[in-house]
């Protein structure tokens, strides 16, 4: 497993070490002690899946405190964009974001750590999108940052996504007090 410091602090991604074959391939998405090891030391308590149609775009969502959630997600199958914004106000990276692309061809992960809004946009149809949480879903800490606010000023590479109307009632970042 190679572990990859993004420009953000906290912010990773991770390669596992995949071990194919004529019959196809093998690797440990989790393994907690091997995790633990790389100095990796998270609980998770959720999993959670999605699946979504080519255009779709989720986000930017997250858990206000004391239910703040930091998740590992991966692509099972099909591809993402994925972004996470740094929404930690003593961050020297406050506001800023970061994009990779995860997919099923790839089996890149992402860490997102609690205190980042986070969003993916599907890149192809029928993407199952998974994710490990630190911490339980609860409803009313779920909060939002519209994806397309102009001061974050996000690249998508999309301009009219799929869009839940949930999503699209999502805080704009001037309007957003942090509580991390």
């Amino acid at each position: 497993m190679k572990i990859h410091k993004t420009e953000i602090e906290d912010l990773l991604v991770i390669h596992p070490d995949v071990f194919p074959d004529e019959r196809g391939y093998f690797f440990e998405s989790y393994q907690k002690e091997k995790f633990r090891e790389a100095g990796l030391n998270w609980d998770f308590v959720q999993d959670n899946e999605s699946m979504s149609m080519k255009g779709v775009l989720r986000g930017l969502h997250f858990q206000l405190p004391p239910f703040a959630q930091g998740k590992l997600v991966r692509v099972v199958r099909g591809a993402v964009l994925d972004v996470a914004v740094d929404l930690r106000k003593n961050s020297a990276t406050y506001g800023q974001w970061a994009s990779f692309r995860i997919s099923a061809e790839n089996k890149w992960m992402a860490f997102i750590p609690a205190g980042f809004a986070h969003g993916f946009l599907v890149l192809e149809d029928h993407t199952i999108f998974q994710y490990k949480c630190t911490n339980y879903y609860n409803k009313e800490s779920e909060s939002g940052i519209i994806w397309n606010d102009p001061e974050l000023a996000i690249d998508w590479g999309i301009e009219h996504p799929l869009v839940s109307e949930k999503d699209l009632q999502g805080l704009r970042f001037k309007d957003f007090v942090s509580p991390f």
